[in-house]
């Protein structure tokens, strides 16, 4: 379709890129105002908790509606997705999502969030996720790749990995899937802001489908079919940080740079920039091992919580499904073992309120 605009001066693959930063722009503004966070809706607390879990839960909602009408109006095909691959590659997709959601909790932050908190000031987090970036790209391309393969090959084939293609369909399971976030969501009682929060974040999953595999096809200069995700595009933007003149820019690093300048935006208004960082050794030590072991995680279950979670669980592909329980069982686990260890060990600061590893 792209071809149709008539553009003389822009490819499919450049717009790509300031269609990937407008994408992360709204996500940036949106995630920054109602703390936007797989993590607390795992291991929170109170109305934090309930507060995290209904956002997260309609945003899920709204995205797999979204998405599905996409594929029902024939916008957007994922019969070659990676996430629907009939053979399995459970092994990979456990192993990398248990690592994550241990390096969740000792960050206390997704892959997102901390993009978020480092565009509001966090120097942690901007730490953090410069040592993700580095091990995501290690286990993408580097020294980590074999072992990214190992785990891939073992596979448990399936006649496919598509929940869509069960009895009753995808109406019947994308509805399944539907109906329970939506009780999630109302049964936490989450005040109206957030809910609206949650529906804009959602929606933006179907958009980044929509805008990559159909308004920006092009015949002659294919892009890949994208939309939010963090951990490629956070390598990927790493490597074209330091080799831009090789490499030309992608979807996912005008993405990158769209939720940074939002987040930064967003928390500058709204006087809620404030510049953190490390409090000792220990929990440098701590947030350095969390960053490396989502970086690797991440690549090995073929996504984070936003790549592989709210994006990939709305393609109806059941690997999408099985990296996100691995996530939050390991972040569950993490959090449990952490509680056996005293405060001062884990994060070297005198104390360690439950408001300060809200705060991140």
């Amino acid at each position: 379709m792209f071809e149709s605009f008539g553009f003389e001066n822009l490819t499919a693959p450049q717009a790509a890129v300031w269609f990937g930063a407008l994408l992360g722009l709204a996500f940036g503004v949106l995630a920054e105002l109602s703390r936007f966070c797989f993590r607390q809706s795992v291991i929170g607390m109170g109305e934090t908790r309930s507060n995290a879990r209904g956002t997260w839960a309609i945003a899920l909602a709204v995205a797999i509606i979204g998405t599905q009408a996409a594929v029902w109006a024939g916008l957007v095909d994922f019969g070659d997705h990676r996430l629907l691959t009939a053979d399995i590659p459970v092994v990979s997709l456990i192993v990398g999502g248990v690592l994550f959601g241990v390096g969740m909790v000792l960050t206390r932050g997704c892959a997102s969030r901390l993009l978020v908190l480092g565009a509001s000031g966090n120097l942690r987090a901007l730490i953090v996720m410069g040592v993700f970036a580095v091990v995501a790209h290690a286990a993408l391309k580097g020294v980590l790749a074999p072992v990214r393969l190992w785990l891939g090959s073992a596979t448990v084939p399936t006649a496919s990995g598509d929940l869509a293609a069960l009895p009753g369909g995808a109406a019947v399971w994308g509805g399944l899937l539907v109906l329970a976030a939506l009780w999630v969501a109302v049964s936490n009682r989450v005040r109206p802001s957030l809910l609206i929060a949650g529906a804009l974040i959602g929606a933006l999953v179907p958009l980044g489908w929509v805008g990559t595999g159909f308004v920006l096809y092009d015949d002659f200069d294919p892009i890949a079919l994208e939309t939010l995700s963090f951990t490629a595009p956070v390598a990927d933007t790493l490597f074209w940080g330091i080799a831009s003149t090789s490499i030309s820019a992608k979807f996912g690093t005008g993405l990158i740079g769209g939720v940074l300048a939002g987040a930064f935006l967003s928390s500058l208004i709204g006087r809620r920039f404030t510049v953190v960082s490390f409090e000792s050794p220990a929990q440098t030590g701590r947030y350095v091992l969390g960053g490396a072991l989502m970086g690797a995680g991440g690549v090995f279950a073929g996504g984070c919580t936003i790549g592989a979670g709210l994006s990939g669980i709305p393609t109806l592909g059941v690997s999408g499904l099985i990296a996100l329980v691995a996530i939050a069982g390991g972040a569950i686990v993490a959090n449990r073992a952490l509680g056996f260890i005293p405060s001062r060990a884990v994060s070297g600061a005198a104390q360690a309120t439950p408001q300060a590893q809200q705060a991140a």
